[in-house]
């Protein structure tokens, strides 16, 4: 499975090659400091295409983005968007959130800070942290969640896990509010 991020990511290169060919070493011009720690690629504005066998899978929209080559890792920042699609590629949940970190190695991507999950059948999930499982097609978080649904039910729990379309979610530690009748 390959991450393809589509906004001339070659042209970044180029770009990148240009402006530090004069370079005898990466340091900062302005401090003398190292450039450990810092990253080997930035982009702005960034939007990255997953597939599955040719199938599109997701597509993460950010602000920002920071990669760090060497420990296969990548940093978004500045609005997370992540938009899933199913096998047939049709759309079936957002995410957003503040913050999301990718390791390449296994796609596995966590969102951090105000995540929000809404899916196309009307479930909608509150939570700090969620991680998503690209390659099992699960997302899941141990820390509080909310969730509403179409019908207008409030839940409340620690921990959660889910297909990306949110048909099958489960909740641990559950408590919930409903505004419908008892059915007898």
């Amino acid at each position: 499975m390959r991450i393809l991020i589509i906004i001339s990511i070659t042209l970044f290169i180029i770009m990148s090659i240009l402006f530090f060919s004069g370079c005898s070493s990466f340091t900062s011009t302005s401090t003398g400091e190292s450039s450990e720690g810092m990253p080997d690629q930035e982009s702005w504005g960034v939007t990255i295409y997953m597939t599955d066998a040719g199938l599109q899978r997701a597509v993460v929209q950010a602000g920002h983005l920071e990669k760090f080559n060497d420990r296969l890792y990548v940093l978004l920042d500045q609005k997370v968007e992540v938009d899933f699609f199913d096998m047939k590629e049709k759309h079936t949940s957002r995410l957003t959130s503040q913050l999301a970190e990718v390791d390449e190695k296994s796609n596995f991507m966590r969102a951090i800070q105000n995540v929000v999950v809404k899916s196309d059948s009307g479930v909608t999930l509150f939570t700090d942290t969620l991680s998503w499982d690209h390659a099992q097609g699960m997302i899941y978080t141990d820390d509080s969640v909310k969730i509403t649904t179409g019908k207008q039910d409030t839940l409340y729990g620690i921990g959660f896990e889910s297909d990306v379309q949110m048909k099958r979610w489960k909740i641990r530690h559950p408590s919930g509010v409903t505004n419908r009748g008892y059915e007898k």
